[in-house]
């Protein structure tokens, strides 16, 4: 605070000083509590709210809050909307000690809270924003209503008006206490609550059914349901080739294909299979990369665009698949492709590799790095194979059945 914390030493001894003081801490703190201006800063879900608190609705401007700003510099209070995750910890605390003090901070809402509905079974959620840097209101909420946040701001301004010279404003403590099971806590101690009842009433049970050998328990009537017409389906036109068609072309070159959940393979049982889905097609894996470059090359099937890749996790093994449409012709197609884990790699490192096809598709560059970053699935020719989402030390893939981390807190049920 500067010279300003010599002032209750210079007038404290004088007669009337101290009223002089008190007046000082009146005026200026009634203009700090009434022109907090708010880093803009919302990462989830309660940020749509605490812009409707800025809007003519709610009119935050009437507490003086209504200057967001984008420097932390020219900000002395963060309003912390939304999900806290662990890739953002650190720019969030960078931001929070560029702000000058005294600076203030706002969990709104109850992933900034506690971690709120993400507290269990999840790597990368911060369960609390306390534990990163130090909070001063919480506003509980999923999310808040903006009358929440004006309710938040105005206790954070009674809060500021009882900083004085004499007791300035400090930093509060970062939460540092054990992150801990709060259901699973509770559903032991209800099941022992349940366990010890059911001792103690066992007797009393015994002697009321020799009592009442002939009473019958009340049974809940079940309602019957509603029974609606069935609507029928809406025909869809067919555009490009059939699916039968596709696959006419398609196993002329390649032998080994099939048709995903089909068995018996004719022309009427694929048209007939799933219908409303595109062509479901199984391939080994040594046919997965010229395949792919076959229907994007091919005169006719023109599969040019590459609409999605993913993986799954079957626990015994991995699951590719691949999903193409043809702009020119509009049809569809979807490939799969299993791949064997490698029993001797552990958790943590990779266990099944494919070729990639970034040189059929450039897009699947970033497709492949989101599936190796998440499943730990390598893809051999890749320019650029590393972490897309999390950190470079990150260890283990976090989609994976077998991932495990101390941060993690299991449900329990």
């Amino acid at each position: 605070m500067g010279i300003m914390k010599f002032i209750p030493k210079v007038l404290d001894p004088v007669p009337g000083g101290k009223s002089m003081v008190n007046a000082v801490d009146f005026i200026v703190n009634w203009a700090r509590s009434n022109s907090l201006w708010p880093l803009t800063y919302g990462t989830s879900c309660c940020a749509i709210e605490m812009m409707a608190t800025s809007m003519s609705r709610y009119d935050i401007s009437r507490f003086g809050s209504e200057v967001f700003r984008a420097s932390p510099r020219q900000a002395d209070l963060i309003i912390l909307a939304g999900t806290i995750v662990e890739k953002m910890a650190e720019p969030l605390v960078t931001l929070y000690e560029q702000m000058p003090g005294p600076k203030y901070v706002i969990a709104m809402g109850a992933c900034a809270v506690s971690g709120g509905p993400f507290y269990y079974d999840n790597y990368s959620v911060v369960k609390g924003a306390d534990r990163l840097i130090p909070v001063d209101v919480y506003i509980p909420g999923c999310p808040p209503r903006p009358e929440a946040l004006l309710q938040g701001l105005m206790l954070l301004q009674e809060k500021i008006k009882k900083e004085t010279l004499r007791n300035p404003w400090t930093e509060e403590d970062i939460n540092t206490s054990p992150i801990t099971n709060p259901f699973g806590d509770a559903l032991q101690a209800w099941k022992h609550s349940e366990t010890r009842k059911d001792e103690e009433q066992a007797d009393a049970r015994a002697k009321f059914k020799e009592e009442n050998p002939d009473y019958q328990g009340y049974k809940h009537v079940r309602v019957k349901r509603e029974v609606f017409p069935e609507v029928p389906l809406a025909e869809i036109p067919a555009k490009g080739l059939t699916k039968a068609q596709l696959f006419t072309a398609i196993s002329k070159k390649f032998d080994q294909v099939g048709v995903h959940g089909l068995e018996e393979i004719s022309p009427e049982a694929i048209e007939e299979h799933n219908p409303l889905e595109a062509l479901n097609l199984t391939v080994p894996k040594t046919d997965y990369y010229d395949l792919i470059n076959f229907l994007k090359s091919e005169a006719g099937l023109d599969f040019d665009y590459l609409f999605d890749m993913l993986s799954i996790d079957w626990k015994e093994n991995f699951e590719m698949v691949v999903q193409m449409q043809s702009l020119r012709h509009k049809h569809k197609i979807i490939i799969r492709t299993i791949l064997e884990k490698d029993e001797d790699a552990a958790a943590d490192e990779v266990q099944a590799k494919l070729p990639t096809l970034s040189r059929v598709f450039r897009a699947a560059e970033w497709k492949e790095r989101e599936i190796y970053d998440m499943m730990g699935i390598s893809f051999e020719g890749h320019p650029d194979l590393r972490r897309l989402f999390l950190d470079d030390d990150f260890v283990g893939f976090p989609l994976r059945k077998d991932f495990t981390s101390d941060a993690m807190i299991p449900r329990g049920y």
